[in-house]
């Protein structure tokens, strides 16, 4: 008996309807990236495993999928280590290929290997799935997308301006409003570290503060005690825990809590100048907020760190971030290389859109008009005019069979087809709208009117 078909656990098989409002919010996504004056790239969907790990730390590397090598994959290990053997030297001699874990990797080994062929500032965009080892949850697949774009080859912090400015251009797109972008400055971080006596647990420190919003405070303060921070230290950030205000409020008191620190008054300015900027240039629909427990991605981020979170009624966390990265290509052997870029989730923004009822009707309207099947006296007719209403960019088809008619017509409702072509007469056609009952008598070029 064959066992029953399924997909690994954090996979998704998409239907038709589906596909159509992904591809919408690619689309937008896509314009913009391109008004914005990004250009597309694509790269392998396998990298070499040493592309990959250590890029990510101990926690990422555990995510990656690796790729068992093709053939005997036992064949490099002699057979008298296979008993002593620990997991990570197996990996190494049975797997020499992984699937890519995000997209910013790939592009910094992209950029190293074809320098020569790139004219920097270089501003790209890529759109192409992803694979994570993780478990799977609301919002968190195996195997999903990533959007991003970057910039490598500039300091100019107008270019974190700029990716304000395109969050908000595509958010406002797709009618998604209020859409916070968090924003904050690894330099602060370092400077809060510093400020305290903590720069040896900076790491440990930020972890910890990044879980406010999820275990809150006396949560952070005990994982911040397990993890060797002095209760001296706590007492000095503990401003932190209750950080609210304006934009420019917040940047006083950080003024006031980092006046001992050169590190984190660099942060500070540059958190000005990118704030003010947007504040003065605009957003159409996006909230800019300064969120100073925000540590997302510091084994690579320097500067600028963004995070953005969908509309408050919708319970899905981050549906995009990104940030500033001095040198990323440097593990490739390029280095002072900035670059800065963001990652739209088009995952979690497909749900929210779902959830809000965002997706406009046309999306997933494939056929515009099908006609109905009479057998051999009207088919050759009938596929003369939908050869032309194709040819007018109009979607069009025949029903393949000549089959009973109700037949035909519940094949049109069930798949969302509003019109249907229901008789043809010489050069006219009687044109029936499915939801209305509606029918009209139209020649070629009135029917190609009404369905343009």
């Amino acid at each position: 008996m064959a066992s029953k078909p399924s997909i690994p656990k954090g996979t998704r098989d998409f239907s038709p309807a589906e596909v159509s409002k992904r591809n919408y919010i690619i689309s937008i996504m896509r314009n913009h990236f391109e008004k914005f004056g990004y250009q597309p790239i694509e790269t392998p969907s396998f990298e070499n495993s040493d592309t990959l790990m250590g890029k990510y730390g101990e926690e990422g590397d555990r995510l990656i999928f690796k790729i068992l090598n093709s053939g005997d994959y036992l064949d490099k290990v002699p057979t008298e280590q296979l008993q002593s053997i620990n997991y990570k030297q197996l990996t190494g001699k049975i797997s020499e290929k992984a699937l890519r874990y995000d997209l910013t990797v790939p592009f910094a080994r992209y950029v190293v290997q074809h320098q020569s062929e790139i004219e920097f500032p270089f501003k790209r965009y890529q759109i192409q799935p992803v694979w994570r080892a993780d478990r799977p949850q609301k919002g968190r697949f195996r195997e999903f997308y990533q959007c991003d774009a970057d910039v490598v080859g500039s300091k100019s912090l107008w270019q974190e301006v700029e990716l304000v400015q395109l969050y908000d251009s595509v958010f406002a797109s797709l009618g998604l409003n209020g859409v916070s972008i968090k924003i904050n400055n690894r330099k602060i971080l370092s400077g809060i570290a510093e400020v305290i006596g903590a720069s040896d647990k900076l790491i440990d420190f930020t972890v910890a503060l990044d879980k406010l919003d999820k275990i809150g405070e006396d949560g952070v303060k005990k994982e911040m005690l397990e993890k060797g921070i002095s209760k001296v230290a706590l007492e000095k950030v503990q401003p932190l825990f209750n950080f609210t205000g304006t934009i420019q409020q917040k940047l006083e008191k950080l003024t006031q809590l980092l006046s001992s620190s050169e590190e984190g008054k660099k942060g500070i300015e540059e958190l000005r100048f990118i704030c003010d900027n947007v504040s003065k240039l605009g957003l159409q629909k996006a909230i800019l907020d300064l969120d100073v427990t925000l540590a997302r991605g510091l084994n690579y981020y320097t500067g600028a760190i963004f995070e953005v979170t969908a509309p408050k009624e919708v319970d899905m966390g981050s549906i995009g971030g990104g940030g500033r990265y001095d040198d990323l290509t440097g593990i490739f052997g390029l280095k002072d290389m900035s670059g800065v870029g963001i990652s739209f989730g088009l995952d979690r923004i497909y749900l929210v859109l779902e959830e809000l009822d965002l997706f406009p009707e046309t999306v997933t309207t494939a056929t515009k008009v099908m006609f109905l099947n009479f057998g051999e006296s009207q088919t050759f007719e009938a596929m003369k005019a939908i050869t032309e209403l194709r040819n007018q960019n109009i979607k069009s088809e025949m029903y393949p069979d000549a089959a009973k008619i109700d037949k035909q017509f519940k094949h049109a409702e069930r798949r969302g087809i509003p019109f249907v072509v229901k008789e043809i007469d010489g050069s006219n056609f009687t044109l029936k709208d499915i939801q209305t009952g509606e029918q009209l008598q139209l020649n070629l070029e009135n029917l190609i009117k009404k369905l343009s």
